[in-house]
């Protein structure tokens, strides 16, 4: 891994520039000073990050920039040595993966991890931490445990069809193409009902169709649930895409943030990217994908209605 270089040459972008316009009526997430070493190694150098209530932030850098190590920070994975992450306004920092999922936080991976079995299995392990019913009540098959079973099970069709793999839904997963199984991965987060979507490299390994209906089917999902997004991914096509902010971090530091037109046109950013700041053009643009209009979602678009599960108090008491 690449040394740290000197701070003159890394400067630390004011903090306020990247903090979006507040939205009262979702969650955000804020990372304050967020640092994490691994012995003589900084591998985040105070990062700070705020995610818009119902907004799509990338976070995007060179590899071994520090992205993964900050996403296994808001997942429980990794324990940073200092600072702060905040979700709704509750703290985040140091609680074990499933207590974080429990506030709403699910997410993917940059290497597809699945079970075995069919589609349905992986999705229904996504609704796991919305059920009720308890080891004691299922395993002596008390009254309305089949019954939580069958509306957790149409709930996770659902999510398939949205996600445009519900005629795979009894189909083993081994049987299924690389890109079929990164959205299997997708709908598995999405059956979480999470407030809060980290996705790790989506379309890594995808081809062009593939990555460009990854695309569309990130703006939908933002679209019809309002869920705040943030996610770490090499295509710069897909970020221009779908961001509404993008940080990036080199050496574990951020370098800058902000909407991504001004943020790809960054002298630091190009400096890291390409070791220089030569007088490049700017990337061609792309086409916004089309989301569907309110009309559509109204109508039932893929079948997904936009109707959270209540989450249990699994913070507060075991399950019954």
């Amino acid at each position: 891994m690449n040394q740290n270089p000197p701070a003159h040459d890394r400067p630390t972008p004011d903090p306020s520039a990247c903090v979006p316009k507040p939205d009262a009526e979702a969650p955000r997430l804020v990372a304050r000073a967020v640092t994490v070493r691994f012995a003589g190694l900084v591998a985040l150098d105070r990062v700070d990050l705020t995610v818009a209530p119902g907004t799509v932030h990338a976070l995007i850098g060179p590899n071994g920039a520090g992205k993964s190590t900050f996403f296994n920070v808001l997942s429980g994975v990794r324990r940073p040595d200092s600072g702060a992450v905040l979700f709704d306004g509750r703290e985040l920092t140091g609680r074990p993966p499933h207590r974080i999922a429990a506030t709403g936080v699910a997410r993917t991976f940059q290497n597809i991890v699945l079970t075995r079995g069919t589609v349905a299995d992986n999705l229904m392990l996504g609704r796991h931490l919305l059920t009720r019913a308890g080891f004691t009540a299922t395993a002596f098959g008390l009254p309305g445990v089949a019954r939580e079973q069958r509306t957790h099970r149409e709930r996770a069709r659902e999510i398939a069809e949205f996600v445009d793999i519900g005629r795979l839904f009894d189909t083993p997963v081994d049987l299924l193409s690389y890109g079929d199984r990164k959205r299997v991965e997708l709908a598995r987060a999405l059956c979480m009902e999470p407030r809060l979507l980290l996705l790790d490299e989506p379309v890594a390994g995808m081809n062009t169709v593939e990555r460009r209906r990854m695309a569309e089917t990130i703006a939908e999902v933002r679209a019809a649930l309002g869920l705040s997004v943030l996610v770490v991914e090499h295509d710069m096509g897909l970020i221009m895409r779908i961001a509404d902010e993008v940080t990036v971090l080199d050496f574990g530091r951020r370098i800058a943030c902000g909407p991504p037109r001004q943020v790809q046109r960054d002298p630091e950013v190009i400096r890291a990217y390409l070791g220089s700041t030569p007088d490049v053009p700017s990337v061609a643009d792309v086409p916004t994908p089309v989301v569907p209009s309110d009309d559509r979602r109204a109508e039932g678009h893929r079948g997904f209605p936009p109707r959270p599960a209540r989450r249990p108090d699994v913070e507060g008491g075991e399950r019954r």
